[in-house]
């Protein structure tokens, strides 16, 4: 059974740090490309970062190039998104996802897994 699991988040004050974490099981995490994502309220899921299989690649969101970084550690099977700078217009729930591919890719209808979603409210 495929299982995403987010840990972190909260609320915090705008130029603050947080991470993410989103633990996977029930496949072979090192086979598939993993993505994060983010609901801002009254929005559409929009896409934050992707990262192929092996991490060496990534992409991000243009609103989020130099503040967010997204990583992985495969042995673990775990997955992070380290934020800094937080503006609140960062304030959304999060989603770690699965991707159904090796490479990287933020278009969400690429994703088949997702995880239970982390709520991250910046205040200004």
């Amino acid at each position: 059974q495929v299982q995403l699991v987010q840990t972190g988040g909260g609320m915090v004050q705008a130029g603050d740090s947080l991470r993410l974490n989103c633990t996977a099981s029930g496949w072979s995490f090192d086979s598939w490309a993993m993505g994060w994502f983010r609901q801002p309220p009254g929005k559409e899921r929009e896409a934050v970062a992707a990262i192929n299989w092996n991490g060496r690649v990534t992409e991000y969101a243009d609103s989020v190039k130099g503040r967010f970084t997204i990583s992985r550690e495969n042995r673990n099977n775990m997955m992070y998104l380290e934020m800094s700078l937080l503006k609140p217009e960062d304030t959304a729930i999060y989603y770690c996802a699965r991707a159904a591919r090796l490479d990287e890719t933020m278009d969400p209808g690429a994703y088949g897994y997702w995880g239970q979603g982390t709520q991250v409210t910046v205040s200004s």
